[in-house]
């Protein structure tokens, strides 16, 4: 780090070129941050794997947090301020987060708390709404007191069944938008948590996607159905649905619009076919990906209008394939260059969007991916890095691998601190009241009196088997890159105004965790630590483990004994 400093103070090293240079050291260094905790208010006891039937226990008197108890779905992150977050459950709540919430004294240790939660529907109230949009929830109850008082109180209008997917309105952060297994995608207020609009689709909705440079107002939705549906915001209605010739089964998995053509549409189905679309062209499809294609449809030919020229140039083959199983993972580059896909085949591949070739990286056989929910797989900006080296983090079931993009290797794994959990127990209701006495027929008369000498069971707590978040299988991956609060001495630092970025994931087991670059590791990378008080725990274990590896380098070669004559 000095190194880089001495050459951007000589001249040597422009500003631009120093900023990436750090921006690359801290992309290498993210760790758990297990002091950001998110607490849903939820109560219960956590049951650990390892334990033999006692509750764990974290200094809260037996009651642990989750994000949402039954299990966090989806999440999404507002792009402008990297402070509002948004989470869904698999209990059809939604709740909204003030990441800057943290204290300015200690960042990198807080427990969030939602500002606002919008209910499963049918849930009685109104949307609950704390701190920041407390406000303008008090304004609208106060223009609404006038009412009867016989009116019967309001139900919740959110998802009956688990959100699939959330995504902000990729031009303003005061809409978001929610997917579910309902069969509906609904719009919402972010600053009252109320609905602005509910459309029906008549199919499960695995996942939708808004393009991020489009004038157009069209939501792309991955349903049950083989088609892909577009949503019009501003008419309300289901405008089109993408068919290809000879589709005529199949679920669509995953969808994701261009970073660079606003009506250029990539969708990933069942049947391991990824899709290109235009929304302009009656027929719809530009190009089908070939796995077996190292070249494109535009073969050689370098073409500057991305995968328009490519589909012009060759018309696609029907039977193409880009996965052996079907594909729900898409994610492009910021740039647009390049589309990312993933399949249950557990490949995961890279194309060149220029020509629609195959590039051929190979990311190894540490890959895992089953479900068909939508991979959250998340590609840095490229303006962090130097060119073609930017870096794919993908959430593998119970971990986090990071990738590099353009040739497979893995710089990181990234997994969770704590016990693993295995059941929730809840706590039970208080019985109800003994009813009063009554007259009974004479026949009934004796078995009734010895049925109600019996005494009364105890109320046990109620577990539930969380079995399938024995592994805190990562569902959802977001990437805070701008807004929020960075530590500028040193330390984790997440990711906003003054900081490389953050990332937040969510689990089956309920939890959101937060990783966090360390800004200490990447600044001061000296293998002695002087003072043990001031070392954090990471560096003292980088230390020992340096210190074993050369003390066993030390006994090998001395291990054999010299005699001299």
């Amino acid at each position: 780090m000095n190194e880089l400093v001495n050459a951007r103070a000589a001249g040597r090293l422009g500003q631009n070129a120093f900023a990436r240079r750090v921006c690359a050291d801290l992309l290498h260094t993210f760790r758990p941050a297990p002091r950001l905790r998110f607490d849903g208010g939820e109560l219960g006891t956590n049951i650990d794997v390892d334990e033999t039937g006692g509750p764990s226990r974290d200094g809260r008197g037996g009651r642990d947090m989750w994000a949402h108890q039954a299990g966090v779905n989806a999440l999404a992150l507002e792009r402008f301020d990297g402070r509002i977050m948004v989470s869904g459950g698999s209990d059809a709540t939604i709740r909204i987060w003030d990441l800057e919430q943290a204290d300015l004294a200690d960042p990198s240790s807080h427990t969030f708390r939602p500002v606002a939660e919008i209910a499963r529907a049918g849930a009685v109230g109104s949307p609950n709404t704390r701190g920041p949009f407390r406000a303008q929830q008090q304004q609208q109850q106060q223009a609404t007191h006038l009412q009867s008082s016989h009116t019967p109180a309001p139900t919740s209008q959110g998802h009956r069944f688990g959100v699939t997917h959330l995504s902000f309105y990729p031009f303003d952060n005061a809409a978001f938008l929610s997917s579910s297994f309902d069969q509906t995608l609904k719009l919402w207020a972010t600053d009252s948590a109320r609905l602005s609009g509910s459309f029906g689709l008549g199919s499960k909705v695995y996942s939708h996607a808004v393009s991020p440079v489009a004038d157009h107002l069209l939501v792309a939705c991955a349903t049950q159905h083989p088609a892909v549906r577009l949503v019009d915001l501003r008419s309300g209605a289901a405008v089109q649905s993408l068919v290809a010739a000879g589709q005529v089964a199949g679920a669509v998995l995953s969808v994701a619009w261009s970073p660079r053509h606003e009506h250029v549409l990539a969708s990933g189905a069942v049947d391991g076919t990824v899709r290109i679309w235009d929304v302009r062209r009656a027929s719809g499809l530009l190009a089908l990906l070939d796995q077996e294609d190292s070249l494109g449809p535009a073969g050689s030919s370098s073409g500057s209008s991305g995968s328009t020229s490519a589909a012009a140039a060759r018309p696609p083959r029907a039977s193409a394939k880009a996965h052996a199983g079907p594909v729900n993972g898409l994610a492009w580059t910021d740039d647009g260059a390049f589309l990312v896909s993933a399949g249950h085949d557990r490949r995961i591949r890279v194309w060149d969007m220029a020509t629609g070739a195959n590039t051929l990286v190979s990311f190894g056989p540490s890959v895992r991916n089953s479900g068909l929910s939508s991979v959250p797989m998340v590609v840095t900006p490229s303006g962090l890095t130097a060119p073609r080296q930017e870096l794919l983090v993908w959430p593998n079931e119970s971990e986090v691998l990071v990738f590099r993009l353009h040739d497979g290797s893995i710089v990181t794994r990234l997994r969770g601190t704590g016990a693993t959990q295995a059941a929730v127990r809840l706590p039970q209701a208080p019985p109800p009241p003994p009813r009063a006495p009554q007259s009974l027929p004479p026949s009934s008369s004796a078995s009734s009196s010895s049925s109600s000498a019996r005494p009364r069971p105890s109320v046990a707590p109620t577990t539930v088997d969380r079995s399938s978040a024995r592994r805190n299988r990562v569902t959802s991956l977001v990437w805070r890159g701008a807004g929020g609060l960075g530590s500028e001495t040193g330390g984790t630092a997440m990711g906003g105004r003054d900081a490389v970025g953050g990332l937040y994931s969510g689990h089956l087991d309920g939890q959101i965790r937060a990783w966090a670059p360390s800004a200490s590791t990447a600044m001061d990378n000296e293998d002695v630590v002087e003072d043990d008080a001031d070392a954090t725990p990471q560096a003292l274990e980088e230390r020992d483990r340096k210190r074993r590896a050369l003390d066993q380098a030390y006994r090998s070669l001395m291990g054999t004994q010299i005699t001299f004559r």
